[in-house]
């Protein structure tokens, strides 16, 4: 690509990658949406065992009958227990849903998987907004189709 840079400009696009559903991409997407699970739960299991063992010791450091200084430094691990694991667990949930959308969507439908950058050259009388848009499409990774200009209906 020759740029004659009295004439033209190099722009910078995004442009959407999508990808045609195979067997081969749902098991792929599958197996990586389960992976993301099972690290969240066990991040969710080792904040419990964290803030146990935490208040644990902060008991056994502390005379009884607990102050209410210990009391709240306590209630303060729960707390943070609490909101550590409500994130996660929101995290999760969205994976499931994911997991779920993976499942259900149909062979050869093309479903947006991410965005990639791009740069292409900018001329006088060229449509912007026409070369602005494009897409890759995908099939198990391999280019199937590079979509620019206006889109179409799929």
């Amino acid at each position: 690509m020759n740029i004659d840079f009295s004439n033209q400009i190099l722009v910078r696009r995004s442009a959407n990658i999508r990808v045609i559903v195979t067997p081969r991409w749902k098991e792929e997407m599958q197996q990586q949406l389960q992976s993301q699970i099972s690290q969240l739960d066990a991040q969710i299991q080792q904040i419990e065992s964290q803030g146990t063992r935490m208040i644990g010791e902060i008991e056994r450091q502390s005379i009884k009958p607990f102050s209410a200084d210990v009391m709240r430094e306590i209630d303060n691990v729960r707390l943070q227990m609490s909101d550590r694991r409500a994130e996660l667990l929101e995290q999760k949930n969205q994976l499931l849903q994911q997991l779920n959308q993976v499942q259900v969507v149909e062979l050869e439908q093309e479903v947006i998987q991410g965005q990639l950058d791009n740069y292409f050259p900018l001329s006088k009388g060229d449509n912007l907004i026409a070369l602005m848009q494009m897409e890759i499409v995908l099939r198990d990774g391999v280019i199937e189709d590079i979509r620019t200009g206006f889109p179409t209906a799929i």
